[in-house]
């Protein structure tokens, strides 16, 4: 049967059947073959956004045995929180915009600074650093959707700074939806700055690159994470732990991540929330070799993927936190009209609060107006609707 499936849906072992553009256009030499190697899947999806596969000459990207049938299933990661904190939203949503645009801010100018000075052979300003992250720490104590709305906004900068906020912000806010200690909460949100700190080391124009990476390529970007780990042992004042901790956050739980291929509890609870919030942003964060995908899509591929590349009830405790329809969102409601969605509905997950900003005609909606229980029917992929979010909130 054929069937018609994202490239970010496939699988090793599904039959390429047909693309979504001719195959002269594209580096395969057969029309037709089935997706065994690393290097395919890359070309695929440098060059398709959509193909078909056929379910009767190989698998289906639906195809999923339990990795442990017929063994004992390992204990989460989440078996191993022994302290939790009982957090409260202390400040309505636009009552912490300031608050959350200034934590921003500093961060950005504070980062900035950090790179550059590594560039140059300094050292990290770990003072700066710390005071940073507590900023956005109390902002999301208070008011978790507030960073993160920020967070999903602030898509325009530099790829790398953007992407080190939002693993920050999300890192944090996860850890306050598990109930962490505050304490832990700083930890994870300097690990979300941090842990990609060592890209700084490797050639821009191989971060920049929009083609597939060559073995020798692939190898030099791996080396990220030795990097991270070595500027990150030399910076005196930042949590001890740090450097270990940044080790992780490509590793995957059946051992098929790096670079030292651990797997399940090996790889520990910060080590699994990085993994995962890593992932979740670069599927969401434009990147120089793909399109995002929207973030109800990048949550169902995290989802497919729990007890293979990740810990499954993290997964889904991660998928709770953020929601079916994370802020951020772009979406569109069963009245046609397109809106950001603001601010989860903790008591009634499918509804979130959403901010209407285009009508079903698609034209501005002036003033924007607020659903505080939105009626949801897809979210949209980033550039699909004629509107830049970020002009509303930045």
């Amino acid at each position: 049967m054929k069937k018609e499936v994202s490239v970010e849906q496939l699988r090793f072992g599904v039959y390429i059947h047909e693309l979504d553009r001719p195959w002269t256009e594209t580096p395969f030499m057969f029309q037709g073959f089935v997706l065994n190697t690393d290097a395919q899947m890359q070309a695929l999806k440098q060059y398709c956004r959509k193909v078909y596969i056929d379910t009767d000459k190989g698998s289906d990207v639906s195809d999923r045995p339990d990795p442990f049938a017929g063994k004992v299933r390992p204990p989460s990661v989440l078996d191993s929180i022994k302290e939790k904190v009982t957090y409260r939203e202390e400040s309505p949503f636009r009552a912490e915009i300031p608050a959350a645009r200034q934590a921003e801010k500093k961060v950005g100018t504070v980062m900035h600074d950090v790179f550059g000075t590594i560039k140059a052979g300094g050292a990290i300003d770990a003072p700066r650093v710390k005071e940073a992250v507590s900023s956005m720490t109390d902002s999301v104590v208070r008011n978790p959707d507030t960073m993160l709305l920020l967070a999903k906004m602030k898509e325009t900068g530099e790829h790398t700074l953007d992407r080190a906020f939002g693993v920050s912000i999300y890192m944090i806010t996860f850890g306050r939806f598990l109930h962490l200690p505050r304490e832990q909460l700083d930890l994870l949100g300097t690990l979300g700055l941090l842990q990609d700190v060592g890209k700084v080391r490797l050639p821009a124009e191989l971060l920049d690159k929009k083609t597939p990476l060559t073995e020798i390529e692939l190898k030099i970007c791996k080396s990220h994470v030795r990097h991270s780990v070595a500027i990150l042992k030399e910076t005196v004042g930042l949590p001890p732990e740090l450097p270990a901790l940044a080790a992780l956050h490509h590793e995957r739980y059946d051992g098929s991540g790096y670079p030292a291929g651990l797997k399940g509890p090996e790889i520990g609870l910060f080590g699994g929330i990085a993994a995962l919030v890593d992932c979740f942003e670069a599927l969401t964060h434009p990147r120089p070799y793909g399109e995002a995908v929207s973030p109800s899509n990048a949550l169902n591929m995290l989802y497919n993927w729990r007890d293979l590349h990740f810990d499954g009830p993290l997964v889904e405790q991660f998928i709770q936190c953020i929601g079916i329809f994370p802020v951020g969102a772009v979406v569109e409601l069963y009245t046609g009209e397109v809106g950001i969605v603001i601010a989860q509905n903790s008591a009634m997950r499918l509804m979130p609060r959403v901010m209407v900003v285009l009508d079903g005609a698609h034209k501005p909606v002036k003033p924007q107006r607020i659903v505080e229980r939105a009626h949801v029917k897809k979210t949209l992929e980033k550039g699909s609707v004629p509107i830049d979010t970020s002009e509303f909130f930045i």
